[in-house]
């Protein structure tokens, strides 16, 4: 794997370690389209908005938006909205003077002020409550602000980048977010797909993961397969590319009996809720068989898996009969995946015997 961009930083968030261009952009046309609008937009000091699911990178793209801009000498100051009480945003986001509330022993600078010739990144902007989006949009529009129990007014340059991921409009309707802040950070829009609408790229991250993680835990693991790669790679990803790095860490630290995935492996019952939503409403005891016979599918992968591909050790583990394993194999279409795990390696380059087939 290429080496980590290592820039450095002096602000409370440290740019130090980027992974490289490939990995954060991958080879999707959806992030090419990213990246084109990204590089376009890094020398410019407009308000960058970054939607996109929890878990698809947005944190990741507004630090290399920073890097890459004429403010990366400047500080990176995050602000996480949704994870900061409401009473205590305001002083966080603008500070306060000496004594204008009990416990203010000291004046204290805000991430606002922090964020001064650099950028300051708001995450989960749409939990800002209705107060502070209004003095927040009076601090857009002159850059202009006043710490907590100061009537006096500062001036601050920073670039602004925003991320959410609620749908900012239904936030509007519902009353929950102003049109007026809205329009002020959405100059430039950049929508982060999710990890399953960028399969391609889903190798090139799962070795640079492991790469990561063994460095990191100081270990060796087991090399991703071909057969497994192309298994991950059909996946949905709930929880995207955090999952995905969750899963490779649990490879590099268990080994290749840990499950990198939690959840069924993906086949009939997908196409079944697909169905369900192109065609129409599928009975449900038809939907609940699907969900049992792709459970047992992925019980019997997963111990296949386990035990290297021997029947008769994984028909022990799954308590029943070397027949009935035999039968639900070739069932669910699983002698395929075998056959991708002895073409990548995972199997001595020559033809195993009659205990390792059994």
């Amino acid at each position: 794997m290429p080496e980590e961009k290592k820039r450095k930083n002096k602000g409370t968030e440290p740019i130090d370690l980027l992974p490289p261009e490939e990995v954060i952009f991958g080879c999707s046309s959806a992030m090419q389209q990213v990246r084109r609008l990204a590089t376009r937009i890094c020398g410019t000091n407009v308000p960058v908005l970054l939607n996109g699911n929890g878990g698809t990178g947005k944190e990741v793209l507004a630090r290399w938006i920073h890097a890459h801009s004429p403010w990366s000498n400047g500080q990176f100051v995050k602000v996480n909205c949704a994870a900061i009480p409401a009473a205590l945003l305001e002083s966080e986001l603008f500070g306060y003077e000496k004594g204008a509330f009990t416990g203010a022993y000291s004046s204290k600078l805000g991430r606002v002020e922090l964020a001064q010739h650099g950028t300051l990144f708001l995450d989960e902007i749409a939990d800002l409550s209705l107060g502070l989006q209004s003095k927040f949009l009076q601090f857009l529009q002159d850059g202009r602000f006043s710490r907590i129990g100061d009537e006096c007014e500062r001036v601050v340059e920073t670039r602004l980048i925003c991320a959410t991921n609620k749908d900012l409009e239904e936030e509007i309707e519902a009353g929950r977010f102003r049109a007026d802040l809205y329009y002020r950070i959405n100059v430039v829009r950049l929508r982060l797909p999710r990890l399953s609408e960028r399969g391609e790229d889903i190798p090139l991250m799962a070795e640079y993961f492991r790469a990561q993680f063994e460095e990191k835990f100081r270990k060796q693991s087991e090399p991703l397969s071909a057969g497994m790669l192309n298994y991950l790679q059909k996946l949905d990803w709930p929880g995207n590319i955090r999952e995905l790095s969750n899963g490779i860490a649990r490879h590099v630290l268990i080994g290749a009996e840990a499950k990198i995935v939690q959840g069924p492996v993906p086949g009939r019952f997908d196409q079944a809720r697909e169905s369900s939503r192109t065609v129409g409403i599928i009975p449900l005891k038809q939907l609940a068989r699907e969900a049992v016979r792709e459970k047992e599918r992925s019980l019997i992968f997963e111990a296949l898996q386990a035990n290297q591909w021997n029947r008769r050790k994984a028909a022990q583990a799954l308590k029943i009969s070397y027949r009935a394993l035999i039968y639900k194999i070739r069932d669910a279409g699983l002698l395929s995946r075998r056959v991708d795990d002895l073409t990548s390696g995972r199997q001595n380059a020559t033809s195993p015997s009659r205990s390792a087939a059994e």
